[in-house]
Order: structure tokens, then C-alpha cells, then sequence
């Protein structure tokens, strides 16, 4: 798994590729750990090349965005692949996010 962070346009861009897995999930909380403790209200997550997500993983999305609703912001996921999301859909997490797709 690799986790790219940026700041663009006052929101934070967190780009994943890769899985997000038991395996990797600590290297993933440790990678967002200073978005949670920021003052940061706007999160993207750019899920183009995101592969796969476990529990573990739909676990720290939802830990981001409380994190965002706390501060008066928002979290969304962007691109993310359709076999992914029907894991979103089948846990009844997908009520829970914002998704979009990029216009690229």
C-alpha cells in the first residue's frame, strides 16, 4: 500500500493505492494520524488505484470521517473502482460516505 498526502485548495488530498488490509492497516492510521489531529476539515480520498479494503480498513475510513464531522467538515471518496464499492454497499457503509468521480 502507498498513502500520498497533499494540500491542495484547502483540502487534503489523500491519494491510496494498493490494499488497505490488516496487514497495512497501521502503516495507513499512521499515515493519516496528522490529518486527525490537524485542524484539516476537507478530506478527499482519490481511491484510482486503491485495490482492495477489509474491515480493518472500512474501519479507519469511518474513523477519518468522524474526524472530518467533528471539525465542521466533510469526507468524500473519489474514484473509487466498483468492485470496491459493492463492498461498501454490502456492509451499509456506502450511507455513510460521500462519492464522486473525477472529471479526468
Amino acid at each position: 500500500m502507498e498513502v500520498k498526502i497533499e494540500i491542495i485548495e484547502g483540502c487534503t488530498l489523500v491519494k491510496i493505492a494498493g490494499r488497505l488490509d490488516t496487514a497495512t492497516a497501521g502503516e495507513f492510521e499512521k499515515a493519516i494520524a496528522p490529518i486527525l489531529e490537524g485542524t484539516m476539515q476537507h478530506v478527499i480520498l482519490d481511491c484510482a488505484d486503491f485495490t482492495y479494503i477489509s474491515s480493518s480498513g472500512l474501519r479507519l475510513f469511518l474513523v477519518l470521517q468522524k474526524s472530518a464531522l467533528a471539525k465542521g467538515g466533510k469526507l468524500s471518496i473519489r474514484d473509487m473502482s466498483a468492485e470496491i464499492k459493492s463492498i461498501f454497499d454490502m456492509t451499509g457503509f456506502s450511507s455513510l460516505f460521500t462519492f464522486e468521480q473525477s472529471n479526468v
